[in-house]
């Protein structure tokens, strides 16, 4: 049974004047796969991953996400995509609630819908005691865990995580991992970055970006076969960092 793409990149590259920030890069990604996207700061991740959500647009070639062209329909792909970003994802001067509302409204829910929707997360995340607290005297470990849920609020076909866990301890990390992969069981595809070369080894399959272009793609475990090593940091350690 062949694989359902949610993503299909081909040649896919992005220039600023003569520099190439993303170079020619062609991949796939799968229903319920969760996909690691990896690079050292300025090896391109960042601008490929804009491209994908419809807010850059590619110099050259071709993607499709969420059964969106880019180039074509950019606006869909923005309303059929779930994005959390370390930096802004929830609004700090709105409590927990507020903000559910306010994003449900963005996503096109009905007011009946969100007030499921409130109910459901109340439940699942046990929050009763939080959810009219302004979210920005939450820790950051609840703030990342709401503004994962909130990110799937319109049950998109995919969620893309731009390194969703950085600053957070290890257990609230784990936490957080547990509940991508119940959305990914579910059948969410989970695009996600991180600088934690140990959450490389939580996904289905990683690409590594090196000087904007992918210079490897597999299974962690096919990877560390590939290159002798028995982590996912001695890989990138060799690909970004030439280090032997």
């Amino acid at each position: 049974m062949e694989k359902e793409k949610i993503i299909a990149v081909k040649n896919l590259t992005k220039k600023f004047g003569d520099f190439a920030a993303v170079d020619d890069i062609s991949f796939d990604v799968y229903k319920g796969e969760i996909f690691g996207f990896l690079g050292a700061n300025g090896a391109g991740k960042t601008t490929a991953m804009k491209m994908l959500i419809g807010i850059s647009s590619p110099t050259t070639g071709d993607a499709t996400v969420a059964g969106f062209d880019l180039h074509s329909q950019s606006e869909m792909v923005k309303k059929n995509i779930g994005y959390m970003s370390q930096k802004f994802s929830m609004y700090d001067d709105l409590t927990v609630k507020e903000n559910i509302i306010f994003f449900g409204g963005i996503y096109g829910l009905s007011r009946a819908k969100i007030k499921t929707k409130i109910a459901s997360l109340v439940k699942e995340l046990q929050i009763e005691d939080i959810i009219n607290s302004l979210v920005g005297s939450l820790p950051l470990g609840w703030k990342q865990k709401l503004s994962f849920s909130v990110a799937l609020l319109h049950d998109p076909q995919i969620v893309f995580l731009d390194e969703p866990t950085g600053g957070v301890d290890p257990i609230t990390r784990r936490q957080f991992w547990e509940m991508i992969y119940t959305q990914a069981f579910k059948g969410t595809t989970i695009f996600v970055t991180t600088h934690y070369m140990d959450e490389a080894e939580y996904c289905d399959r990683v690409s590594i970006m090196v000087a904007g272009k992918i210079e490897a793609l597999d299974t962690p475990k096919k990877l560390k076969e590939q290159f002798k090593v028995d982590s996912m940091n001695d890989v990138f350690l060799k690909l970004a960092r030439n280090i032997e």
